[in-house]
């Protein structure tokens, strides 16, 4: 099982790095929204504030290299590469799904940063679904021990696994798994999605039973039907994968429903966010953390300086559009004037 999990994780890659795999028909939702302009802002832009405190840990930006890989080969020095970006502009990261290192120990190292990013805020990561094909909460305590990880994030991909050709069908009573295992865990246990997003009243039932954040991981960015497309040997599948290029519930409106849901949880905005205007957005959206992940994998494969060249870009992004709002820190920037694009109301 375990070289079939390598070679599935090694093809995830290849595949993302090399093919279409966005969206189709469909967006973040961050084009509907726009900052009214302070030309005015009566603060200096290097006193910008852009510091945050999430999850007992605080951030030089509320920024989160969203969960990629682990678990073949190449996945090591891509994590690393990551996890040192992380650590030099102190900002979160999260590592690809741990579960091919606890069903074979010999990928844990795959996984493994905090030798290179012993402060950073850190997240576990396995897929919920696998708890109902028998990992246990102790599994979930080995995949936080294995990267000394300060949360644990499960993550739902029922439409990935449906048009997956080895896919995971049975996710009947997977929402009772996910509160035995939040009612005991040592760390705290966050939702995600992978690209398709997590509604409002979803939201409401895992805050329910015990889960202490989302991340709506919304549509608009990379689409795992597609990315599954392109792995499928069956026509007939392919073609079926490819219709839900365009599913899922786009991140701008999986954010707005969730914090109106969960108005004290925090929240995680990722899935096709690609600059620091799209972070703005999203922070005065609701989101307490902004996930970004495909668009920093590429310069992964390189260096970590190629991982920090990219994401500083988008730092100094967010910055100006705080600059540019009358910001001078997130608390501000969450009181900032944002508008629909189609009529000029406040959004």
């Amino acid at each position: 099982m375990t070289s079939d999990i390598e070679h599935r994780k090694r093809a995830h890659i290849d595949t993302v790095l090399s093919e279409d795999v966005g969206a189709k028909g469909i967006t973040t939702g961050f084009e509907h929204v726009y900052f009214e302009h302070v030309a005015l802002p009566e603060i200096d832009l290097d006193a910008v504030n852009m510091q945050s405190f999430v999850f007992g840990k605080t951030l030089a930006a509320p920024l989160l290299i969203s969960s990629m890989t682990g678990g073949t080969d190449i996945a090591q020095n891509i994590n690393r590469h990551l996890a040192e970006a992380a650590q030099e502009m102190e900002i979160a990261m999260g590592v690809g799904s741990q579960r091919a290192a606890i069903v074979d120990p010999m990928f844990a190292d795959t996984f493994r940063v905090r030798s290179v990013a012993p402060d950073i805020l850190l997240f576990a990561n396995l897929g919920a679904i696998q708890f109902n094909y028998g990992f246990t909460p102790d599994d979930a305590r080995k995949a936080v021990d294995m990267i000394g990880a300060d949360a644990l994030f499960l993550h739902l991909n029922p439409l990935q696994e449906a048009v997956q050709a080895e896919g995971d069908r049975s996710w009947a009573g997977v929402l009772e798994k996910i509160g035995e295992l939040a009612a005991v865990s040592d760390v705290p246990v966050i939702v995600k999605e992978v690209g398709n997003g997590i509604s409002g009243a979803l939201a409401r039932r895992l805050a329910d039973i015990g889960v202490a954040g989302i991340d709506v991981a919304g549509a608009g960015g990379t689409s795992w039907s597609e990315v599954e497309a392109h792995r499928q040997l069956d026509e007939k599948m392919r073609r079926v994968a490819h219709s839900f290029a365009g599913w899922g519930i786009p991140t701008a409106r999986a954010l707005t429903d969730v914090r109106a849901a969960l108005p004290n949880t925090p929240v995680i905005a990722s899935g096709g966010v690609r600059t620091g205007i799209d972070a703005a957005k999203a922070i005065r959206l609701g989101a307490d953390l902004v996930g970004i992940g495909a668009p920093a994998l590429g310069s992964a494969m390189e260096t970590a300086k190629a991982v920090e060249n990219q994401l500083s870009a988008v730092v100094e992004e967010l910055k100006i559009a705080m600059f540019c709002t009358g910001s001078h820190d997130i608390p501000a920037l969450r009181r900032a004037v944002l508008r629909n694009v189609a009529d000029g109301e406040p959004a």
